[in-house]
């Protein structure tokens, strides 16, 4: 049971490894880079920034505001081009 015990994390880490190495790959294009993208399109305050995988690609994803809605522009981390632009009204959330 010690032995055991002692495997046991070691195991699971081993296991997850694989899957870490893929959570946030390289991009070729920096947030700040994809930042000026994003306000060029929609010009205004960015609210929020992140970086996500949807529909198996990764992108910079802002939310910015303009007047009284939200806009939200999708970046793809790798070609820079915008793959989403859609808008909210203010205090909405997905």
């Amino acid at each position: 049971m010690n032995k055991f015990m002692q495997i046991l994390p070691v195991a699971a880490i081993a296991a997850a490894l694989p899957f870490a190495a893929q959570a946030h790959p390289a991009a070729r294009i920096t947030k700040a880079q994809a930042e000026r993208i994003a306000l060029k399109a929609a010009p205004g305050k960015v609210l929020e920034a992140d970086y996500e995988k949807e529909n198996g690609a990764w992108r910079y994803s802002f939310d910015i505001r303009q007047g009284n809605r939200v806009h939200e522009i999708g970046v793809d981390a790798n070609s820079g081009k915008i793959v989403e632009s859609s808008y909210e009204t203010a205090g909405e959330k997905d």
